[in-house]
């Protein structure tokens, strides 16, 4: 009878699992320019309408970050004097839009005018994604052509050379020093995807720098390893200097190891590529040392895949990510299609150590395919969420708003504050949240669903009724590590 009882419960419990709506957790989606088409057609007015779209629609999914393709093939989305407009713009590389449109500070300030951070994701290695591609005389190419090798189809930065590794850092330094992004995002192309029957060319680098860093004739995977490894200490290390609250964030292949290749065992219990052995990624050692701020697998199988099972991955990078933030990679198309999100958020929420997710791709979500926009606003993104605070980076709570007043203004009834700080400073106030409870109602600044916005305005317009409903307005402050101040300012008024 009691395991009747039990079971009963679990039963009952089941609906509810999914009601069950964090205030804090990662909510991404990435927005890749590889092969979409759509943006050469456009004129720039027509772009920047597009991106008011997107985000507008991310942004009522409750979607918190935006992680936006800007150096897909060593060219760029944005305005530099480093390498080439990218052909993914105009169609052409190296041709500029029209008018000095800068796709990037323009989603840039569409995301943070939204509550959303930006994340400006690069492809470090790759320089060719077809055969067919063509370099824009500027590219570093036809100034170092010794420093590239051929891969498959595929032209690629020699990883082995250590003027390639600072060129990549100075991208990174160009891009965090201009524009205010929240973080540099790089994805699971490090070393290339093995091709059957044909060794990655890197005789030259191997010959010329093994020997001297200490790695033997016979290791020369290790020495593939430990440059991807130089590269991401390196990258971190100039994205501190430069501006250090800017995140460094990477979205490996979701194998670290297979268990059975492992001495120790320690892989996971899968049989799939390795982004240890066969990317040379140690996404681990990467973590363990906090070269990199969050770790973001790319999980795109289905629950109960034979080689590579969901659960089972979303279990082992839980339990080897050293308490650093991880979010998982969700495939859009592969779970609506298997009819697995419900199961896939219980899991996200109910796992230790795992704190949101990333949806590929963020044109999915603009689809709706498979009704997933429905779910995530019906049900499992009901409320706003903010971003995990970034302890490890800075844990002192900003200090409240100052002011607090609601007034007629030309608006409308509005509430309005001053800020507490100089908001170029990332310790002090970046955004506001503003919650509303009923006249008698205890705040309790824990509950999502009193969450009405996240705003970097200091002001919000009521929504006055017939001015006879009483309800208490808090406004809080928070930095730009996500570290909320810590009971905010009060103001009880009608409605």
């Amino acid at each position: 009878m009691k395991h009747k009882l039990f079971y009963l419960f679990l039963l009952l419990s089941l609906p509810l699992m999914s009601q069950i709506t964090p205030k804090r957790e990662f909510r991404g989606a990435w927005i890749h320019v590889i092969h979409q088409n759509q943006y050469k057609a456009m004129s720039v007015t027509e772009m920047q309408q597009y991106f008011i779209t997107m985000l507008d629609h991310l942004q009522a999914c409750h979607i918190n970050a935006i992680v936006f393709q800007v150096r897909p093939t060593a060219d760029a989305f944005y305005y530099s004097e480093i390498e080439p407009w990218s052909q993914y713009l105009t169609g052409e590389q190296g041709k500029a839009p029209v008018d000095g449109f800068d796709p990037m500070a323009f989603v840039i300030e569409l995301a943070h005018d939204r509550g959303m951070e930006f994340h400006a994701w690069l492809n470090p290695y790759r320089v060719t994604s077809m055969e067919t591609d063509v370099l824009h005389e500027s590219h570093i190419y036809y100034r170092h052509p010794e420093r590239f090798v051929k891969y498959g189809k595929q032209l690629y930065f020699d990883p082995g050379l250590p003027e390639n590794q600072a060129f990549i850092c100075s991208v990174v330094k160009d891009i965090v020093s201009r524009y205010d992004v929240d973080a540099i995002h790089m994805d699971d192309y490090f070393y290339p995807y093995p091709i059957v029957g044909e060794n990655f060319p890197d005789d030259r680098s191997f010959l010329q720098y093994a020997a001297s860093q200490g790695f033997s004739s016979d290791r020369r995977n290790d020495w593939r390893r430990n440059n991807v490894n130089d590269l991401i200490r390196d990258i971190k290390q100039t994205i501190v200097l430069a501006k250090p609250w800017v995140r460094f964030g990477v979205s490996p292949f979701g194998i670290y190891r297979n268990k059975q290749t492992t001495p120790d065992g320690s892989g996971s219990d899968t049989n799939g590529l390795q982004n240890y052995d066969e990317l040379y990624a140690d996404v681990k050692l990467w973590v363990e040392k906090g070269w990199v701020d969050y770790n973001i697998p790319q999980l795109y199988w289905e629950i109960g895949h034979p080689r590579a099972d969901y659960e089972i991955l979303n279990q082992w990078w839980a339990q080897n990510n050293y308490g650093a933030h991880l979010y998982i990679g969700q495939s859009v198309g592969n779970t609506m299609k298997n009819g697995q999100l419900a199961r896939k958020m219980e899991l996200i929420r109910t796992t230790p150590g795992i704190y949101g997710n990333c949806f590929w791709p963020a044109y999915d979500l603009l689809r709706n395919t498979g009704g997933i926009v429905d779910s995530l606003k019906n049900d499992y993104q009901r409320y706003p969420a903010l971003i995990p605070a970034y302890l490890h980076m800075h844990a002192k709570r900003p200090k409240d708003v100052k002011s607090l007043k609601a007034e007629w203004t030309p608006q409308g009834y509005t509430l309005h504050w001053k800020r507490n700080g100089d908001p170029r400073h990332p310790e002090k106030a970046q955004y506001y949240v503003i919650y509303r409870f009923g006249n008698k109602e205890k705040p309790n600044p824990d509950d999502p669903s009193k969450m009405v916005m996240i705003t970097r305005n200091t002001s919000y317009v009521l929504p006055y009724g017939n001015g006879k409903e009483k309800y208490k307005y808090v406004v809080t402050s928070v930095d730009r590590f996500h570290n909320e101040s810590k009971k905010g300012k009060a103001k009880k008024v009608r409605l």
